[in-house]
């Protein structure tokens, strides 16, 4: 039981600018970003999520945009698949790019997959259905080095059929990535992924590193969770690495017990919230930034509803008839809230960076266009597009058409 006494009162508005600032908002951009810039933010962040969705770009360029402005995305490629990487490659909220030295911390969900828990179905399924074929797959790496998926002929079949009409070669490496028997060595062209084992990839110091106790690794997760968002509910830290119920409620007052997370009530928040002990606490924050679907902060929905009274959805796979905002839609964070939304997409043919819908928020203000527009061109020129197009669609995309003209 909590004591009431001890719990921190925080409004709305700081709770918004302490979640902004730990996830590296609010600072000035730096003038030339380079790679110390962009393995801090990696650091600050925990991990990028990875998507294949490419309409603007893949969505673990774009959190280091939205907080660095334009900086060489082949800095982050050199990061994860370089000849010298800092990154490594697995489940940590999804699919995640993560600093290498969080990878011993995951063991404990490699063994779990291993026994088919916490893995897709067709994960465990074929684990339990194939394990001649999965062996013969490592075994096939092992003597031939990195390869991909296309690239191991063991008799697998070809898809389509379930997995997104993978092979069963894709398949068996997939599972062995999940165990922990393979990891990523490399992306080629159209992001194909070349798997290797972690003795051919990682640094014999981080798998000679020790396997951290269950419950410690979680400990460590967790903590990490709440420096990245600053303050977070019990679920929000749960979702942050995707941990179980049970064992984040049995984790998070181990760190409240040790001084931590210290737990604190945020006004119009219906659970009790936990603050990272040393958390910033902004009297103000300046940002402005476009925000990937799957950015940090806002891919749990229930969080960014709370933080900014704002409904955000991925509507991707709803019928474009009943799509409210558009295809791949972007907030735009203008100070401490949300402006707007645009549905943009990169259209590499023409040059063009096309704005296929502009909303304006409710929080919108005379300065929403203008700010918009200038982002929208740097975005336009890091993704190496020379113009911004908008079209007549939205409340906002008659100002913002007028405001990209200046």
């Amino acid at each position: 039981m909590l004591n009431l006494a001890m719990i921190e009162k925080l409004s709305a508005r700081t709770a918004r600018r302490m979640a902004l600032a730990a996830q590296g908002f609010g600072k000035a951009r730096p003038t030339a970003p380079g790679r110390r810039h962009v393995l801090s933010t990696i650091e600050t962040l925990g991990l990028l999520q990875i998507d294949s969705v490419n309409v603007v770009s893949r969505s673990h360029y774009l959190p280091l945009f939205s907080r660095l402005g334009d900086y060489p995305r082949g800095l982050l490629e050199d990061l994860a698949w370089g000849k010298k990487p800092a990154l490594v490659e697995y489940w940590g909220h999804e699919a995640s790019l993560m600093p290498r030295d969080m990878h011993p911390l995951f063991r404990w969900r490699m063994a779990d997959a291993k026994a088919g828990v916490g893995v897709w179905k067709g994960v465990a399924r074929f684990l339990d259905s194939h394990p001649d074929f999965i062996a013969k797959a490592l075994a096939e790496i092992r003597r031939r080095g990195p390869i991909s998926a296309g690239e191991l002929e063991i008799g697998a079949k070809k898809g389509p059929g379930g997995w997104w009409g993978w092979s069963e070669a894709k398949r068996a490496l997939e599972c062995l990535f999940w165990i922990g028997e393979l990891t990523t060595a490399t992306r080629r062209a159209g992001f194909e992924r070349v798997y290797g084992t972690p003795e051919q990839v990682l640094p014999a110091s981080l798998i000679e590193a020790p396997t951290p106790h269950r419950e410690d690794a979680h400990r460590a997760l967790i903590a990490r969770a709440a420096r990245a968002m600053g303050v977070a509910t019990e679920r929000d830290l749960r979702d942050y690495f995707r941990m179980g119920p049970a064992e984040t409620r049995a984790r998070v007052a181990e760190l409240v017990e040790e001084g931590i997370l210290v737990p604190a009530q945020v006004e119009g928040w219906e659970h009790t919230a936990y603050v990272s002990a040393g958390a910033a606490r902004p009297r103000k924050v300046e940002a402005r930034a476009l925000l990937s679907p799957f950015d940090n902060l806002i891919w749990f929905r229930e969080r960014a509803e709370r933080i900014f009274d704002a409904r955000i959805r991925l509507e991707i796979y709803t019928p474009a008839h009943l799509r409210t905002h558009g295809y791949y839609v972007l907030p735009f964070l203008q100070g401490e809230t949300l402006t707007a939304r645009v549905d943009l997409k990169a259209d590499r043919k023409t040059g063009r960076l096309l704005v296929q819908a502009a909303h304006a928020e409710p929080a919108a203000n005379g300065e929403t266009a203008a700010t918009l527009a200038e982002e929208l061109r740097l975005m336009a020129g890091w993704l190496g597009l020379s113009d911004v197009t908008v079209a007549e669609k939205g409340d906002l995309a008659g100002n913002l058409a007028s405001a990209l003209k200046v």
